[in-house]
């Protein structure tokens, strides 16, 4: 049952929370060597574990998950309150000031009707608070490239600089796959690159007009791949055959009958 804000007022786990996170700073000798930057890979590996522990739709992991998540959050409050620059009291007030600031249609008079009119009235207001920083500014530049890349053109296309209809992105992508074509022939490895990435660019654009992730799509093909493959080992396997000792041919009939099991699964699920 969803509980109400009011009945949570008093978050007792919360605050032994904070007080075991002050304890491992003041009396654990791990933590007590810890900075901002000896942190920030631990940051975004338990980012990532949250990230596969929504994939995995298992609720348990994902509790666990977003617990690590939030006792990072929760360390680096703690060092910066130890310098005396903010408290995790103050990180949580800075967000929910944000996010009443930026949804308006909730906390204002202002109608928002759709999606697509929220994320153009969400980077009007973020360029409203920050006049002097450019559109694409801000966009983390450590997210992996497929995600980095949408969500530039996400940026761009709540500004209304975007195609109008998805029928043109696919003639953009026949465009750019022909280029691609064209830096092979003429065997140029930086032209290759670069049209490769222009390829790759342009996909993003077409996944968010279909309303997919692009980075989610792609990690559920490589998983996809895994299996199959993992498939086609334990086959070869089973004839005392490893992968590498196999034919073309060989691998191809073993890769088609894997594609056929893992359509089978699928469909008896």
């Amino acid at each position: 049952m969803r509980k109400n804000w009011r009945e949570m007022k008093k978050l007792k786990e919360t605050e032994k929370f904070l007080k075991v996170v002050n304890d491992l700073r003041t009396q654990c000798p791990w933590d007590k060597k810890q900075t901002h930057q000896s942190l920030a890979k631990y940051l975004l590996e338990e980012a990532y574990e949250a990230v596969d522990a929504i994939h995995s739709k298992k609720m348990n992991a994902l509790k666990e998950e977003l617990g690590d998540v939030l006792l990072q959050v929760a360390l680096h409050s703690e060092i910066a309150a130890e310098k005396g620059a903010f408290t995790f009291e103050d990180v949580a007030k800075h967000i929910a000031e944000k996010m009443i600031r930026r949804h308006p249609h909730i906390y204002s008079k202002e109608k928002v009707l759709d999606y697509k009119n929220h994320l153009k009235n969400w980077t009007a207001l973020k360029q409203k608070e920050n006049p002097e920083r450019s559109l694409l500014e801000g966009t983390p530049k450590g997210l992996p490239a497929l995600q980095l890349s949408q969500r530039y053109t996400e940026i761009a296309s709540s500004v209304g600089f975007d195609w109008e209809h998805r029928k043109e992105v696919i003639k953009k992508v026949k465009e750019e796959l022909k280029e691609v074509e064209k830096a092979i022939e003429e065997n140029s490895k930086p032209s290759i690159e670069e049209e490769i990435g222009d390829l790759l660019f342009v996909i993003t654009s077409l996944a968010r007009h279909c309303n997919v992730d692009a980075e989610a799509s792609l990690r559920k093909a490589a998983e996809k791949f895994k299996i199959r493959i993992e498939t086609v080992e334990r086959e070869q396997k089973s004839k005392n055959k490893k992968i590498s000792d196999c034919s073309p041919e060989e691998l191809e009939k073993a890769w088609t009958k894997a594609k056929r099991k893992a359509k089978s699964q699928k469909t008896q699920k």
